[in-house]
């Protein structure tokens, strides 16, 4: 008998790589926001920044779906974790959209960057709210 198998009385639900798939679209939002910086003040070219944020939410649809597929989730845990840490992260992306705001960022550079801000803003609490649920032990353990 495996030291796994002797420890592990509750079958464990086959889980999406949700954290995998959050941290490519938390890269993508990464990389469209250093490509937009990169260029101002000067013209930026929003082509490759929206190809970017569009993917990365993407991402995060197809996430969000994968997971409200899971059967026997700790959901009331999932969203009692979401609700405390999207607020936090929902008051980081305020201040950082103030800070686009008081550079006088303005027409379409500021809102592929406020759009990547909710898009971060969403996915990281979803991802800690995951990443907490999922380890949680069903009462019936």
């Amino acid at each position: 008998m495996s030291a796994v198998s002797a420890h592990s009385t509750v079958e464990e639900p086959r889980l999406p790589p949700v954290t995998e798939i959050g941290m490519a679209s938390l890269a993508l939002i990464v990389a469209g926001g250093i490509y937009l910086s990169s260029h101002i003040p000067e013209h930026v070219p929003l082509t490759p920044a929206i190809i970017l944020l569009a993917l990365s939410a993407l991402l995060l649809a197809g996430n969000l779906a994968a997971l409200s597929r899971v059967q026997g989730f700790a959901w009331a845990r999932f969203f009692q974790i979401a609700r405390w840490s999207l607020l936090a992260y929902a008051i980081t992306a305020g201040l950082i959209e103030f800070a686009f705001l008081e550079d006088h960022l303005s027409g379409g550079p500021l809102v592929v960057l406020t759009l990547s801000l909710v898009v971060y803003a969403v996915h990281v609490p979803m991802l800690i709210a995951f990443t907490v649920a999922r380890y949680e032990v069903p009462a019936a353990a």
